[in-house]
Parts: C-alpha cells; sequence; structure tokens
C-alpha cells in the first residue's frame, strides 16, 4: 500500500492514499468478477428450482427436518446454494480488516505510519468517527466526509435492494431472507466504526456490486 500511495503521489499530492486505496478496491473486485458471475449463476438456478422447492415445502410441512435434508439435497444435485449471495461480502472481509489495520496502527515494522499523514478532503485516513466522537475530535470535515461515505453505501445498498430483489425461496427459513436484507446495509453500518480508508473501500465496492449486478441479470435474468 505505502508502494502504491507513493508512486501516485505526483498525481493525487494528500489525497495519494486515499487514490491507492480506490485502485486496491478495483483490483480487489477485478479479481472477484467469477465469484460475483457464480453469484448471479446461482440466483439464477434458485429462482428456476423455486416450483420445486414449494412442493417439497407442501410434501415434508410436518417433518422441518426433513424438509431441510431434501432441500439441501436439491441443491447440491443442481449445484446451487442458498448462502450463495454472501460470498463477495465473505470474500471481502480479509481486505477490509487489512486496511482497518493498516489505518489504525501509527508505526508498522518499527517505523512510524506515513500512511496516517494522508488524507481525503482534511480527513486523516486513520480516523474513524466513533473514535473522533469519543475523543471530541469532531469536526464539520470528519462528519461531512464521513456521512457521505456511510450515505454512498446506503443508497447503493438501498438500490440494490429494490432493484435486485431475490426471488422468493418458499423453502428457505426466515432467519436466511433477514440475514441476506441486513447484509445490504451492514457496510454502512460497519462504515461508522473504521478508519476513512476502509469506509472509502466499502464505498466502492458497494457501488461496484450494484453495477455488477445489473449487467449480470442482463446476462443470467431471472424467470417472470
Amino acid at each position: 500500500m505505502l508502494a502504491l500511495t507513493s508512486f501516485l503521489d505526483p498525481l493525487a499530492g494528500s489525497a495519494a492514499a486515499a487514490l491507492a486505496v480506490v485502485v486496491v478496491t478495483l483490483v480487489v473486485r477485478i479479481v472477484l468478477i467469477p465469484v460475483g458471475v457464480s453469484q448471479a449463476r446461482a440466483e439464477q438456478s434458485r429462482a428456476h428450482l423455486a416450483p420445486r422447492l414449494r412442493m417439497l415445502r407442501e410434501r415434508w410441512a410436518r417433518s422441518p427436518e426433513r424438509l431441510q435434508r431434501e432441500t439441501m439435497q436439491l441443491y447440491r444435485d443442481e449445484g446451487a446454494s442458498p448462502l450463495a449471495g454472501c460470498l463477495p461480502v465473505l470474500a471481502q472481509a480479509p481486505v477490509v480488516g487489512l486496511l482497518y489495520a493498516v489505518f489504525l496502527h501509527p508505526t508498522v515494522g518499527g517505523h512510524a505510519n506515513e500512511l496516517l499523514a494522508h488524507q481525503l478532503f482534511g480527513v486523516p485516513l486513520g480516523r474513524s468517527l466513533v473514535d473522533a466522537l469519543s475523543t471530541g475530535m469532531t469536526d464539520a470535515a470528519t462528519l461531512a466526509v464521513v456521512g457521505t461515505l456511510v450515505a454512498v453505501i446506503a443508497l447503493a445498498a438501498e438500490m440494490t435492494r429494490r432493484l435486485l430483489r431475490p426471488s422468493a425461496d418458499p423453502a428457505a427459513p426466515r432467519w436466511m431472507a433477514r440475514l441476506v436484507g441486513a447484509l445490504h446495509f451492514s457496510a454502512a453500518v460497519v462504515a461508522v466504526f473504521v478508519p476513512v480508508a476502509a469506509g472509502l473501500y466499502l464505498a466502492v465496492t458497494t457501488v461496484w456490486t450494484l453495477a455488477q449486478r445489473l449487467l449480470l441479470r442482463r446476462r443470467y435474468p431471472l424467470p417472470s
């Protein structure tokens, strides 16, 4: 990250580290394109399986354990997964954790962390809204930057929820549907607690996710 920041410094100046975060985000998402394609295929498969899932639910309504076994067997037979939508989020968790650690520690390898000197519109990339509130360092710039990142994440999540509403899975437990719905907005909550650098990553990756899924929905449409 430091090497990339140094490379971008002549172009972006004090925002070089922020630009480096964006570049890293785009690289990660390009690498994860196959995961997104698999997710789209799995969602399409689940939509096609919906009639058979309804039949299983009607047949084994009085036997929840048997219904669960039969449902999982159907998913295995068709090469689909009810949790495929969570894969992109889980795959990116280590990257968010790494950015959190890099912009959290004042020293790295026994040397001062030079990345902490970089800013985004005057706000240090290592600052989080929660830390700023707890230490009394909250200012208008911090509120504006973090608020904008949270708003972008929440807006992209809401558009994803509205435009890409998954087809109903009659055999899926209610907690699973609630979990998938909550995951749409979890990144907005996380952005309040993590450094601005990690929040920037979450904002860029959320917008990418929306655009990618819209394109893949055209390639792998759900049955009407």
